[in-house]
């Protein structure tokens, strides 16, 4: 099979296709032939060597795809409800950047009904995560409000769009005016050019000075002090990414006479029942908003695995430029 491999870690030319074996599906696992991959943060992390993959985890990167099963184990299969010859999108571990790639039964969901694979393949990595953080741990409800940092990015049109579809208030952040606009299109009600306002006063003058329920947050670093100073009594911040860095100051004051929780997750190392059982509440809860049209794919940006001069190395320089809003697919 065709693969793209990190031949070394550095800028986005290291990233080389080749020809590698094809992987074979074990027990609880099946094999897809890949019709897209998603193109997410954390494969530009491991790029850089700033991200390791799991122990037992494919070297390639790619945390999520979308195409058509080809073998499986047929116990696990059955159970689950699928068949060869059926399309999935799966969340995997690594190996996405790939024609062919295994993944957990557990950790498969079908390709909603009218999407595309290449549509699809946008879904895994960002709906996983925000189903696990905004509405678990972040236990955001119906009424609530939904501060999203960064709301351009993958993570956050999903985030806006589950937030808009289950009752809640979005407020999100975004670094150009054209990114504010695409994230209130989009449904946001709200949206701040983070450049040009403090997102902490206008949080609170949107909210009539009681603040946000929940923040989803992707800076970390000197954002948290900020984010407890915005957030309401018993408000949720969760922390799921780190890009302003791994060490805050804040008030903790606040977090008591408020009553705030400060929370995070990462995703990848978790095990495939944890992610399986996220999979099966985003199928019962989630699926019929994609099939009714409620959450749409936001894809920004296509570019063919295999294409010159590198379509995964033209994806990462995008995803670095942070110049995109929705997400960024490889095609096969």
């Amino acid at each position: 099979m065709k693969a793209i491999e990190i031949s070394s870690y550095g800028a986005p030319e290291v990233l080389r296709l080749v020809e590698r074996p094809a992987p074979v599906a074990g027990q609880g696992e099946l094999l897809i032939r890949v019709s897209a991959s998603g193109v997410n943060r954390p494969d530009v992390l491991q790029r850089m060597g700033h991200y390791p993959v799991p122990p037992g985890a494919s070297d390639l990167p790619g945390l999520e795809v979308a195409g058509e099963i080809v073998a499986g184990d047929d116990k696990a299969l059955a159970a689950a409800g699928f068949k060869i010859g059926d399309h999935v999108c799966a969340l995997i571990a690594g190996g996405g950047y790939a024609e062919l790639c295994v993944a957990p039964v557990a950790q498969c969901l079908p390709v909603p009904k009218g999407w595309s694979d290449v549509e699809a393949a946008t879904l895994p990595e960002t709906f996983f995560t925000v189903w696990s953080n905004v509405f678990e741990r972040g236990r955001l409800q119906k009424g609530e409000t939904l501060l999203i940092q960064g709301g351009s990015s993958g993570i956050g049109v999903t985030a806006i769009q589950l937030g808009k579809a289950l009752g809640a208030t979005v407020i999100v952040t975004a670094g150009s005016d054209e990114k504010c606009n695409a994230c209130l299109k989009l449904g946001a009600d709200h949206a701040i050019n983070y450049k040009t306002a403090d997102f902490v006063e206008e949080a609170k003058r949107l909210t009539g000075g009681k603040g946000v329920d929940v923040v989803l947050d992707m800076v970390a670093g000197a954002y948290v002090a900020r984010e407890v100073e915005c957030l309401a009594e018993d408000g949720r911040l969760v922390i799921i990414a780190v890009q302003g860095g791994v060490k805050s100051e804040f008030n903790a004051g606040l977090v008591l006479r408020r009553r705030l929780t400060i929370t995070g997750s990462t995703l990848r190392p978790r095990s495939i029942e944890f992610k399986g059982a996220i999979a099966k509440a985003l199928r019962e809860k989630v699926w019929p908003l994609l099939e009714s049209g409620a959450v749409k794919p936001v894809i920004h940006s296509r570019f063919a695995a295999g294409g010159e001069p590198g379509g995964a190395a033209q994806a990462h320089v995008l995803m670095e430029s942070n110049q995109h809003i929705g997400k960024i697919v490889l095609t096969w």
